[in-house]
This record gives structure tokens, C-alpha cells and sequence, in this order.
């Protein structure tokens, strides 16, 4: 064999190389691209304190309407505060009741019966400062309360 055959098959080795790592890299790609579309989406958030919530709302108000609704939670917190922590205090009795050993029938009864009381109460607080924001609140105002979350199919 002489240097002339030697030089081309030498040469077109490269371009095999070549394309191979081209292909690794596209088929490295594409893996990823398909391992974030079918990824699990992330856990919603869901912050269970209602000024979070409130604010939240507030947010997606009119900005007057809005600062309204802010200014009527914020004059209430206490009462709020209070009512929402009586709440969630009734139901951590329903998950001490729940573990209880022996399970008493009773017991969770009642647990379930202060709770609704509690819930009762928290409801009416949100729904007092709520009915007292709207009051001072724009029609527009009204009626993207009426209209909460956004976006939400009618």
C-alpha cells in the first residue's frame, strides 16, 4: 500500500468521528428536551394563612380597590388573627383525636363539632372585613370580586 491510499483512508475517518459526536450531542438534546416536557409539574404552592390569601386577592384588584381591601383586613387583623387561629387549634384536635388510642367515637365528635363552630366563625370574619372592603370599593372593583380567581370559566 502506498501513501496515497494510506492519506484518504485517514482522512476519512475524521469526518465519521465527527459525525457521530454530532449525533450523541443531538440525541443528548432531544432527551432533555423531552425530559422537561414530561416532567412532573411542580406541587402548587397554597398558603393557608388568610392574609396571604387576602393579599393575594388584593392584588389582583384595582390598585384603589385593592389598597381598600388591604386597609380593611389590616384594621381587623386581630380579630382575624384570632378567629383563624381558634380555627386551625380545632383542627389539630381532630388530628390528636384521630390518634388516639383507643379511638374514641366521641371524642371525634365533639373535636368535629368545635370545628365547625370554628370554621363558622373564621368564615363570618372574612366574610364581615370582605363585605366591609366592597363597600368602599369601585364598581369595577365589585365586580372583579365577584368575578375571583381570574380567568375562571363562567
Amino acid at each position: 500500500m502506498s501513501v496515497a491510499h494510506a492519506a484518504p483512508s485517514a482522512h476519512s475517518a475524521s469526518p465519521r468521528w465527527l459525525l457521530l459526536a454530532s449525533l450523541a450531542v443531538n440525541l443528548f438534546f432531544i432527551g432533555v428536551a423531552i425530559a422537561l416536557l414530561i416532567r412532573a409539574p411542580a406541587a402548587p404552592t397554597y398558603d393557608r394563612n388568610v392574609f396571604v390569601r387576602i393579599d393575594r386577592l388584593a392584588a389582583t384588584l384595582p390598585a384603589a380597590d385593592g389598597g381598600k381591601m388591604r386597609a380593611e383586613i389590616a384594621s381587623h387583623h386581630d380579630a382575624v388573627e384570632a378567629v383563624q387561629t381558634n380555627y386551625r387549634a380545632a383542627q389539630d384536635a381532630i388530628r390528636a383525636t384521630l390518634r388516639q388510642e383507643p379511638f374514641d367515637e366521641a371524642a371525634m365528635r365533639a373535636a368535629m363539632a368545635q370545628t365547625r363552630a370554628a370554621r363558622q366563625n373564621f368564615d363570618q370574619a372574612i366574610q364581615g372585613v370582605v363585605a366591609l372592603a366592597a363597600a368602599k370599593m369601585s364598581p369595577a372593583g365589585r365586580k372583579a370580586l365577584a368575578d375571583w380567581p381570574p380567568g375562571r370559566k363562567k
